[in-house]
């Protein structure tokens, strides 16, 4: 598959340093420049890129940078991706810790849900819950004792397969979280945001509270 990456952190990296070893044809940019990634497209085999062409013809594409830095991404940055393209945010809403006050979060509004309605494209929410070196050692076969669950969120069922295939492929149990709007389920200070196997997971999304706690609240 044909993978974008927005976003070269540690969770950006890792995904690239994963994907590559599975054989995707992984590209990958941030906001420094092309040049600022040369020793990770040397490690791993990724493409670097600019950020306004990285998501060409891109069949599946990460957006993974902090949630305050989403409006700054470029107008139409995800205008020439593969028809059907699917959109994963990885992004978490830290306002006391890095975003700062970000309004209509704090009104109510799903953190992904504002993420897509700045990208303008139907997103899936889905590795926001899981650390970098998780994500980097943890991925194991289907029926290993101590494998990870990871949930995902998102409205279009065939781009959200797509998703919770992905999450599979890289050795972790993928969970079905409902639509977009039940994203607050796997949101920061809720009971899924560490990690669980596969019933624990489960039982951890049940259990959310949709009352954003103290500390991932702006003050």
């Amino acid at each position: 598959m044909k993978i974008a990456i927005i976003g070269a952190g540690n969770i950006g990296g890792n995904l690239a340093r994963r994907l590559t070893k599975l054989g995707h044809d992984v590209s990958i940019a941030n906001s420094r420049g092309p040049h600022t990634l040369t020793e990770l497209a040397a490690e791993t085999g990724a493409q670097p890129k600019e950020v306004s062409d990285v998501a060409r013809d891109a069949e599946l594409v990460v957006v993974t940078i902090p949630q305050k830095n989403i409006p700054d991404l470029p107008d139409g940055v995800l205008d020439h991706t593969a028809p059907n393209a699917v959109i994963i945010d990885t992004g978490n809403y830290y306002p006391q810790q890095r975003d700062g006050l970000i309004a209509e979060i704090e009104a109510g509004l799903q953190e992904s849900r504002w993420v897509e309605q700045h990208l303008k494209r139907p997103v899936n929410k889905a590795f926001n819950g899981i650390s970098a070196l998780n994500l980097l050692e943890r991925g194991l076969p289907v029926g290993s004792p101590g494998r990870l669950a990871l949930p995902v969120a998102g409205d279009n069922p065939s781009a959200k397969k797509v998703v919770l295939q992905l999450v599979e492929e890289l050795g972790f149990d993928a969970v079905d979280a409902g639509g977009l709007d039940d994203s607050w389920r796997q949101q920061p200070g809720t009971p899924s945001y560490r990690e669980h196997d596969l019933e624990s997971l489960r039982q951890a999304l049940a259990e959310a509270s949709p009352e954003r706690r103290e500390a991932f609240k702006a003050q």
